[in-house]
């Protein structure tokens, strides 16, 4: 049976910095449903935030201030201390980043250069051109490598494995032999990622299902603030690719088809670098008023800029756009519309990363610290899975140092695998049923057209009831074929369990949240309301239905006020 101290689940940038800052006298593992170099962490292109003070005339630039633009950013919903604890560690994370290879772009005389992100009052968004997130991911690939940390890619977790209350290991499918085994460990950090395929229209790679959120679910540990739901403002239209915010931040447009820079009607002082969910409804709003084009789109100019700055800071963006749109952004302005793109939302977890379950840890986008709280601002996503991923190897590793060396016993591991098993086995054994594949088209088609940046109470409600006429269907489900090796049919069945749960958790947190904040848009309540609704939304499952309850948002010395740009 394969063993291990530390099992991190996750191989992109939360994964890979919790196994590095793992105790190196521990065995420590990660379990990737992917190579590593090809984890959605790879797809993150503009930047990374901390209050470096480079640019030559913001050099008074702190993490203090840092801390106060994410947590105006949140819509005051991020837990001030822990909004606080990321930006005081940003600094020292870029340097030791830099320190282990990562090729940042640099200003003239070499400091790490830094580019304006919405919602910031400084340029400090340090950058790898607009590669940023793969520089970091190869970097610390090859620390991994350095360090031995042994990887087993290609294999699915199914479920959290837990013994008097702690938890003890994972059930894995195997995707290369097709086998379904269960991996002892001693702690486990989920470092799964998000859940954008739950949506018609996202920037996410098609890996990123969100099981690793739903699998700790359906253990017993709470979700938190799953109804915040971030789409980003500029994805490629049709194709939904992301184009960066570093985009905005070299100086780009965004034009309605009368040729208008439209943001002067809704965010006059941030103008294009407004927080992404201002910025989101703002263009669908030009879109819905009949100013996009052909009902669908917008346009992001970026010809002003020149071939020679776009090539130097934006290679990825105008290499994209010519071989999806055989179009050069140089010459011409590249299509856009809002696509789902990130979850604020997930496991709720301590600033240790530690969740309810004993033995049990979370980081990165899975995991909901609470530092992004209604809203996240771009350049905070690289920086949460470097900083927290550190935390989360060594709040293992020192869980560890007091724990008793008792090693679950084989039968109850051995018996979680076989119950995983026997479920597939009674999915092969049908000859009709429903696709998976199909159920998960209506499930996507519910969460875009009612669950999506504007939100109302009837509508709530029905794709909650959507939802669960769903599940049922999903009930019926059978497995056409009996070859389980690389069986994308199979792993669409597995995470579909977990697609369900997390959609009706985003609903129901949806429909009790009656204001407006931040990503969470409601028609019928277009207010924030502090006095009822500054708290977190929990949802835990018990005897298998959701239980919502809340919990205050932790305030340090920045009151709550209206949120202007």
């Amino acid at each position: 049976m394969i063993s291990h101290d530390i099992l991190v689940v996750g191989g992109g940038l939360a994964g890979l910095s919790a196994a590095l800052a793992a105790d190196t006298r521990l065995s420590t593992a990660i379990v990737s449903r992917v190579h590593p170099l090809r984890s959605h962490s790879v797809a993150a292109q503009g930047g990374i935030n901390a209050a470096l003070g480079n640019s030559p005339d913001e050099q008074d630039d702190s993490w203090e201030r840092h801390a106060f633009d994410t947590i105006k950013g949140s819509d005051y919903l991020a837990d001030q201390d822990a909004a606080e604890l990321l930006c005081e560690k940003a600094v020292p994370a870029i340097y030791e980043l830099d320190h282990l290879g990562v090729p940042f772009s640099r200003f003239p005389g070499g400091v790490i250069a830094q580019r304006p992100f919405g919602g910031a009052g400084f340029s400090r968004t340090c950058y790898a051109a607009d590669r940023t997130g793969l520089a970091i991911v190869h970097a610390l690939y090859e620390q991994s490598l350095r360090r031995q940390v042994k990887v087993y890619g290609e294999a699915l977790v199914t479920k959290l494995i837990v013994e008097n209350e702690r938890c003890v290991g994972v059930v894995i499918y195997d995707l290369a032999t097709g086998q379904i085994l269960p991996v002892r460990a001693r702690a486990v950090i989920f470092a799964t990622g998000g859940y954008g395929r739950v949506y018609l229209k996202t920037t996410n790679a098609y890996i990123n299902h969100g099981s690793g959120i739903g699998i700790a679910y359906q253990a017993g540990v709470p979700l938190k603030d799953m109804e915040f739901v971030q789409f980003h403002p500029t994805s490629i239209y049709p194709k939904n690719i992301l184009v960066t915010e570093g985009a905005r931040g070299e100086g780009g447009y965004l034009l309605n088809n009368k040729g208008k820079r439209f943001m002067a009607d809704y965010a006059a002082s941030a103008m294009e670098l407004a927080p992404r969910d201002i910025v989101a409804r703002a263009i669908q709003m030009e879109i819905d008023k009949g100013n996009g084009f052909d009902s669908e789109y917008v346009l992001l100019d970026l010809r002003h800029l020149g071939e020679k700055k776009i090539q130097k800071r934006l290679p990825s963006v105008r290499e994209i756009c010519i071989k999806f749109l055989g179009l050069d952004p140089a010459e011409k302005p590249i299509p856009i519309q809002p696509a789902q793109h990130y979850s604020m939302g997930g496991i709720d977890v301590n600033d240790r990363c530690a969740t309810s379950l004993e033995g049990f840890f979370a980081a990165g986008e899975c995991a909901c610290v609470s530092v992004h709280g209604a809203n996240r601002l771009g350049g905070n996503s690289l920086l949460e899975t470097v900083v927290f991923g550190k935390i989360a190897g060594q709040e293992a590793s020192r869980h560890l140092e007091g724990l008793e060396r008792k090693e679950p016993g084989e039968k109850t591991l051995l018996d979680e695998a076989l119950a995983e098993r026997n479920k597939v086995e009674a999915w092969m054994s049908r000859t009709s049923g429903e696709k998976a594949h199909r159920l998960l088209n209506r499930l996507k088609l519910v969460m875009s057209e009612k669950v999506g940046l504007f939100r109302t109470k009837s509508e709530l409600e029905e794709a909650l009831e959507e939802i669960r006429e769903i599940r049922e269907d999903y009930g019926r489900v059978c497995l056409s074929g009996i070859c389980l090796r690389y069986s994308q049919v199979l792993v669409n069945m597995i995470e579909f369990a977990c697609m369900l749960d997390l959609t009706e958790a985003i609903t129901l947190g949806a429909l009790r949240r009656e204001e407006t904040r931040g990503s969470h848009y409601r028609l019928d309540f277009p207010e924030r309301n502090d006095a009822d609704w500054l708290k977190h939304t929990l949802i835990t499952l018990k005897d298998g239905r959701p239980e919502v309850s809340y919990r205050p948002v932790r305030i340090t010395k920045y009151k709550p006020e209206e949120r202007k740009y």
